[in-house]
């Protein structure tokens, strides 16, 4: 079922502007809840190389910091862009940071999480990289944990791509 409302949903990229996903609508997205003092923290050069790769193709990585899982990313939107672009030389886009679960839940990961349950059927996010892979007309494809490394999505992006 594709999410009607996706690219309508409003967002604040990492400078601060507000705007909508509806730019990227017709692309394969991959949407991904970042933190920079996080185990998985390293994953952003996987994540870069993905963008990299299969951008031409019609791939685009979303970057969502949370600071909701063991306070890992503390810091504001120009010190993330900054850590991300000299630790990992970030391009793919970034956003502001965002709530994932509980009550300030982004809209964006409320629509995620109901079409992609986790484990056991469960809807929260259990931790900092957990990734949506989104297909070119909205539909919620895939659902990975956070240990699922950037890597091993090449064949289901692939897929997506067409």
């Amino acid at each position: 079922m594709a999410l009607e409302d996706l690219y309508s949903i409003a967002v604040r990229d990492i400078e601060g502007q507000e705007t909508t996903l509806v730019r990227y609508e017709g692309k394969v997205l991959l949407v991904v809840n970042v933190a920079s003092q996080c185990g998985f923290t390293p994953q952003y050069a996987g994540l870069e190389q993905l963008w990299r790769r299969y951008r031409e193709k019609g791939l685009v990585v979303l970057g969502f910091p949370c600071n909701q899982f063991a306070s890992q990313e503390p810091g504001s939107e120009e010190e993330i862009k900054k850590f991300c672009s000299l630790q990992y030389d970030v391009t793919f886009p970034m956003f502001a940071k965002i709530e994932v679960n509980g009550a300030g839940t982004h809209p964006l990961y409320q629509l995620l999480k109901s079409k992609q349950k986790g484990v056991l059927g469960t809807e929260a996010i259990k931790w900092n990289f957990t990734k949506f892979l989104v297909g070119r007309d909205g539909t919620v494809l895939e659902r990975y944990a956070p240990s699922t490394k950037p890597e091993e999505l090449s064949g289901d992006i692939e897929k997506a791509l067409g």
